[in-house]
């Protein structure tokens, strides 16, 4: 799933694979190997002189990324970076769990950074709150348990402030977005952060769990696919296990 997504970004941005200086991935559900899912993805793609590296931040996993990859374009260690986030989340999930099982998919969703006359990528604001860490967890068996009230109310708590954040930090308001991008962990979240954040009937706000689940750091990026007729400024919201959470505000093309 990775390497297809990967390979559309690559076409659609012109870039051949040669060129890619970095490959990353974010993922929490890799399992069983010692190898990293970048360097498969790096050789499938033949991005032989690429660097490859995961990324695990859970479900904030792609704006975290995302950052990572802006700051190695800026700073000149990197040219074109591919950036993937991909889950199988069925692979880490109970189906007998009910606080669980009906919400994850699995999927993927990638994008490539590269220079550009303007910047299209806003400054990250981030964090997180190991004290809550319980709240998403792997057992003894390496399932994913949720505590989903809990979360529920956690995530409806920081999002309104993280994404405020990212606005003032990229010098925008609500009223100047052409969408709003979380994570896609459930409805009702994402509601609620519209909402507090008070956007107005102009911003698309992504409704993608309705389509893929929550497919964890593959979300935001197929959210983000999904809106095919959006340009202009979309505040992107990562949040999940850890507890850890990311904005930025990005320039849809």
């Amino acid at each position: 799933m990775a390497t297809a997504a990967a390979s559309k970004a690559l076409a659609g941005a012109g870039v051949d694979p040669q060129d890619v200086s970095a490959v990353l991935v974010a993922t929490m559900s890799h399992r069983g190997r010692a190898t990293t899912v970048a360097p498969l993805v790096a050789a499938a793609l033949g991005a032989t002189a690429a660097a490859a590296m995961d990324l695990g931040a859970a479900c904030a996993g792609f704006p975290y990324a995302l950052a990572t990859a802006d700051a190695l374009v800026r700073s000149g260690a990197a040219g074109h970076v591919v950036l993937v986030g991909v889950e199988r989340m069925t692979d880490i999930i109970d189906e007998r769990d009910r606080g669980t099982a009906f919400l994850f998919g699995d999927g993927a969703g990638a994008v490539v950074v590269g220079p550009a006359q303007t910047c299209g990528i806003g400054p990250v604001v981030w964090g997180a709150d190991g004290s809550q860490s319980e709240l998403l967890r792997y057992d003894e068996a390496g399932i994913l348990r949720m505590a989903g009230p809990e979360v529920f109310r956690w995530a409806t708590s920081v999002i309104p402030d993280v994404a405020t954040r990212a606005l003032d930090a990229a010098g925008v308001s609500a009223a100047d977005l052409a969408a709003f991008i979380p994570h896609q962990a459930n409805l009702r979240i994402t509601s609620v952060a519209a909402k507090a954040l008070g956007l107005g009937p102009h911003v698309r706000v992504a409704t993608d769990i309705t389509t893929n689940g929550n497919t964890g750091a593959a979300s935001i990026p197929q959210a983000m696919a999904a809106l095919t007729d959006i340009t202009g400024p979309a505040l992107l919201v990562g949040f999940g296990a850890g507890l850890s959470y990311a904005a930025q505000v990005v320039t849809l093309p």
